[in-house]
């Protein structure tokens, strides 16, 4: 079949299905681009041929194109659909040389640090060198072969670069195998030099039949299994802590049976967060720096930690303060050997599913005390506070956390990322479904929700989706309010205004450092940012970008807005002024931040003694 790389790359991942368990999807559902002279006449045109022609004459469209607006949203919307499909199905992105591919590296290192699939199509430099250097190429006095693409190697689980059209058949069936293994996946990226992207070859007919790469559950060995029941079984304090990887392998209903018939109580990390129902009589909430104080309490004390799907970031382990028990064992399980080692554990390389099935018989029936539900339905106490606190005269950021919360039906989804929402979700947020909470806490990346809740939406119509945005990442990150828009995607943004980075504030000042540089005010007289206010109306900028705007000034204004924001059936920003001082409950945890061993400033001073008195704490674990 003859037809150019570009042709071929859009045919190919039309004809690839991803199945699980009987289920088939396409693996690829469509292409997020930005065109430029790099691959306009590329990629570009492959997908305007597919648009028109159809598949194989056929009025089905090989691969749907969705016009984005800037490429880092791109990955961040392909990375939020991968999510929401479980890493089963997501989106390819198509850029242009230069800065329209590098803008994708954040989210190619986002993605990568989520274990999420996603595709990447950055163009390249000419392979043939007829014109070089052709613009906005980098040129390297070392080497003709590097490009600004080399970026993608360290954030990518596969990278390749195609020279030649001959190389592009084992690049993509490389590309797919990654991209379809849970314990492998993340951002690939093949880079495609602009001229071949135009150039013709034969490639065999058999690159474009239908290809469905079954995704396994892989089982535990028996052996690993029994050692680690025998570390369960000899436990009198056990803890469960569930990861992403009970959601993306749909294990809820096992996890849920696993708690019920041992009693052993589960948190939840910020990828895990509602595999169990907040009301679900072992669920304890969060672990770690931004965790309940029930499931931290429980944490400092058990002496099996069973850590299921997760990767134990340093705020689940609080800095890896949160285990004191100086025999703390753990046992995890993880479709990962490298996450499933960690903490020295006692391994299960398996599907969560898989794992917690094979693993609850071993148990022989073993249960423990339940005495935590005690704590838990006094944390529920003071949750119900933090969402109706009065805080006066801006509300405070908990409740309108709070007015969301309880705005939204079980299906519904909220999606965050950066700043201290996340910190406050993971506390109080009650989730009451398995795809309902998507904090992307891995990366941390400002300006994800807005293009995160794009993709998330798409993966899922029927659902309603709240991006819950604070006014440092919507500066950072709001054009794909056009591309929702553009695509008639109805969103809701609840766009909180602090006035400035509210959680690095908050982290400045316990460190010492006075909140310096982190409010949006005037230059005063002393030469800080300490004057007034200014004068930014992001409600009208949002409304400038084609969407439906609701301001609020009260909590009741919020949960009126919501309502309305419901019954839309466009996008709609619901906005409100918050106070950045306002207080939350402590977790009772902590985390990791450095700080200066000397200092002339007095504040600097009582941070470090701070400081040394929770290092005191930290453990290395073997």
């Amino acid at each position: 079949m003859k037809l150019t790389v570009g042709q071929a790359v859009v045919r190919f991942l039309a004809s690839q299905w991803t199945e699980r368990d009987g289920v088939e999807q396409r693996t690829i559902a469509g292409c997020f681009g930005i065109f430029g002279h790099g691959n306009v006449a590329g990629i570009g045109q492959a997908l305007l041929q597919a648009q028109r022609t159809g598949a194989a004459g056929t009025d089905t469209v090989d691969l749907p194109y969705h016009l984005a607006r800037n490429e880092q949203g791109m990955v961040h919307a392909a990375a939020g659909f991968a999510r929401m499909k479980n890493r089963l199905s997501t989106m390819a992105c198509t850029a242009s040389i230069g800065p329209g591919s590098t803008n994708m590296i954040t989210g190619a290192a986002l993605a990568t640090v989520n274990r999420l699939p996603v595709l990447l199509l950055p163009s390249d430099v000419f392979a043939t060198r007829a014109a070089s250097p052709v613009l906005q190429e980098l040129e390297d006095p070392r080497s003709y072969d590097i490009s600004v693409n080399d970026a993608f190697r360290p954030v990518s689980r596969f990278f390749d670069r195609i020279w030649r059209p001959e190389q592009l058949p084992s690049a993509l069936l490389a590309a797919l195998r990654v991209l379809t293994d849970p314990a492998e996946t993340g951002a690939v990226t093949l880079c495609l030099p602009q001229d071949v992207q135009a150039e013709a070859y034969d490639f065999p007919d058999a690159l474009f039949a239908k290809r469905v790469w079954h995704v396994a559950r892989p089982v535990a060995e028996p052996v690993a299994v029994q050692r680690a029941a025998e570390v369960i079984r000899n436990a009198e304090r056990p803890l469960l802590i569930a990861g992403g990887g009970v959601i993306y392998s749909e294990a809820s209903a096992e996890l849920d049976q696993f708690a019920r018939l041992t009693g052993i109580p589960v948190a939840d990390t910020q990828a895990g967060k509602g595999a169990l129902s907040w009301d679900h009589p072992n669920s304890v909430g969060g672990v770690g720096a931004t965790g309940t104080p029930v499931a931290n309490r429980l944490a400092r004390d058990a002496d099996v930690i069973i850590g299921v799907g997760t990767r134990y970031s340093d705020f689940t382990t609080a800095s890896r303060t949160a285990f004191r028990n100086p025999d703390v064992k753990f046992v995890n399980i993880n479709v990962t050997g490298f996450d499933a080692a960690k903490q020295s554990a006692f391994p299960i390389v398996a599907d969560a599913r898989a794992g917690l099935s094979e693993l609850l018989p071993a148990l022989d029936g073993k249960q423990f005390p339940t005495g935590y539900r005690v704590g838990v339905a006094e944390w529920q106490v003071a949750v119900d506070s933090a969402y109706h606190m009065g805080h006066s005269p801006l509300p405070a950021q908990a409740e309108v956390i709070g007015a969301v919360n309880e705005a939204c039906a079980a299906r519904d989804v909220v999606v965050q990322a950066a700043g201290s929402m996340p910190g406050d979700l993971q506390l109080l947020w009650r989730s009451n479904d398995p795809k309902q909470y998507h904090v992307e806490y891995g990366y941390s990346c400002m300006g994800f929700e807005i293009a995160g809740a794009l993709g998330i939406k798409m993966a899922d119509p029927s659902r309603e989706v709240y991006a819950l945005v604070g006014d440092g990442s919507y500066l950072m990150m709001s054009q794909e309010i056009v591309t929702a828009v553009s695509e008639g995607i109805k969103l809701i943004v609840v766009l909180v205004q602090n006035h400035g980075f509210a959680s690095i504030g908050a982290l400045s000042e316990s460190l010492g450092s006075q909140r310096f540089g982190t409010s949006y005010r005037y230059r005063g007289a002393t030469g800080d940012y300490d004057g007034g206010y200014l004068p930014v109306d992001l409600a009208a900028n949002a409304e400038s970008l084609g969407a439906s705007v609701i301001r609020c000034r009260t909590i009741a204004d919020l949960r009126d807005g919501l309502k309305r924001a419901r019954e839309a059936d466009r996008l709609t920003v619901v906005h409100i002024e918050t106070d950045p001082l306002s207080p939350v409950p402590s977790s009772e945890s902590w985390w990791d931040v450095p700080v200066p061993e000397i200092s002339d400033l007095s504040s600097t001073q009582a941070a470090r003694e701070v400081y040394d008195a929770a290092k005191r704490d930290q453990r290395h674990y073997l």
